[in-house]
């Protein structure tokens, strides 16, 4: 089977025989926190019970944290999970994506039948949405993903374009999901929000997850907020009922409650993102992209992921999102000793295809 995402150790390990510096997968570098951990320990005890099928504290806790009616909050076991929801549940028959952005939503609608169409960011542009994108929407699309952040261009969406884009999908009736995913890792996280404004826009589905800024990619916690209670009931009927783990929802508790993990992560995040973006310039690459906590680049080599593999460091080879080339490359944002690791094995190998 061909793997599509970063994040695949195994496949390292299983070549290699020991583990990689993972830069392919955008998790927080502090790992789990301390306090989330403590949680999936003591909820053990109670692992022998099924889960609650509606996540209630779990919902009750993200109704408290970002300040969203609790009847419109929806939980799985992953983002990934609540797009193949909506997909299901709201059976769109003609779709519109942006191209390069995250592959599952192609992915979750092609199970359902939907025609997808493709709006494509110029490279001359830097991959940057416009406000062209308000030409395609029209009343024969029945929904719109759009990821900001975007990934794996990390470019984000102006937030008066994003606004005429909600305005104009309320209009012709489309069902617009707003990905979130990588919110939290941003400056002003609130401004680039769309959450204030989800009282008047009941056709708007927010997503977002604890895999990214918790670094719970292993526990599988994602959510959706909207206005639309009526299709977060439906998102409940179209999948198993126990689709969040005991374990999962305490450690995602512990989490939300965790302000100084939070502190710390957007500190280092920061801090290291911008002395990543320098040493990358200095090696010749092409930072197009630096917002949360990963940067896209153009490489002057263009197997430059294989190169980086042999090394010991995964990279997230961009190539195979529709709109990229070979030379398009994604990483994430990690501790000083690993940035300055991978930089010298990038230095190391641009200079030597010179």
């Amino acid at each position: 089977m061909a793997l599509i995402h970063g994040g695949d150790v195994e496949s390292f390990i299983r070549d290699y025989g020991r583990e990689p510096i993972d830069f392919s997968a955008n998790s927080n570098p502090l790992g789990l926190p301390e306090s989330a951990k403590r949680a999936v320990v003591d909820s053990l005890e109670t692992a022998d019970r099924y889960p609650d099928p509606l996540s209630r504290r779990l919902r009750e806790a993200l109704s408290e944290h970002y300040k969203v009616p609790v009847e419109g909050i929806f939980c799985a076991a992953g983002a990934a999970e609540v797009i193949f929801r909506i997909a299901l549940a709201a059976r769109p028959k003609k779709a519109l994506l942006v191209a390069p952005s995250f592959a599952e939503y192609e992915i979750a609608l092609r199970t359902v039948d939907c025609e997808v169409l493709f709006h494509d960011l110029e490279p001359e542009m830097d991959f940057v949405l416009t406000g062209s994108f308000l030409e395609d929407i029209s009343e024969d699309i029945d929904i719109i993903f759009l990821c900001n952040p975007n990934n794996p261009t990390a470019k984000l969406i102006e937030p008066e374009l994003l606004l005429r884009i909600a305005d104009r999908c309320r209009e012709k009736g489309v069902l617009l999901v707003l990905d979130e995913c990588f919110n939290g890792f941003l400056d002003e996280p609130d401004r680039r929000s769309l959450r204030r404004c989800l009282p008047e826009y009941p056709n708007l589905v927010i997503l977002g997850a604890f895999t990214k800024i918790y670094g719970m990619a292993g526990l599988r916690l994602g959510y959706c907020f909207s206005s639309d209670f009526e299709l977060i009931r439906s998102l409940e009927k179209v999948g198993q009922p126990w689709c969040v783990s005991s374990l999962a929802s305490a450690a995602g508790i512990a989490a939300l409650g965790d302000s100084e993990y939070l502190k710390r992560s957007l500190e280092l995040i920061n801090i290291e993102r911008e002395f990543l973006t320098i040493g990358l310039e200095r090696c010749g690459v092409k930072v197009i992209g630096s917002s949360a906590n990963f940067i896209f680049f153009l490489s002057p080599v263009p197997d430059l992921g294989e190169l980086c593999r042999e090394k010991g460091f995964l990279i997230r080879d961009c190539s195979n999102y529709r709109g990229l080339k070979k030379g398009y490359y994604r990483i994430a944002v990690r501790r000083r000793e690993e940035n300055i690791k991978l930089l010298e094995a990038i230095s190391e190998i641009i200079a030597g295809a010179k």
